[in-house]
């Protein structure tokens, strides 16, 4: 998006009740895709940590295991 756009989508946001249709109905695009983009990314990295997390557990188990429980 480019610099004269992102300031008339803030403006938008910042004044919505005074904007047309046409304007709000381009801010609903942009912050709906936003949205959608930035929950994918979300479920994405908690599929992510939750592999993390049950690798750095199954190590730590035989690590433990390995020094006596230690």
């Amino acid at each position: 998006m480019e610099e004269k756009e992102l300031q008339k989508l803030t403006q938008i946001i910042n004044d919505f009740k005074n904007k047309s249709n046409k304007d709000l109905m381009m801010a609903m695009d942009f912050l709906n895709s936003e949205f959608e983009t930035t929950k994918e990314k979300i479920i994405t990295l908690s599929t992510y940590l939750d592999k993390v997390e049950k690798s750095y557990n199954a190590i730590l188990k035989e690590h433990n295991s390995r020094n006596g429980g230690q």
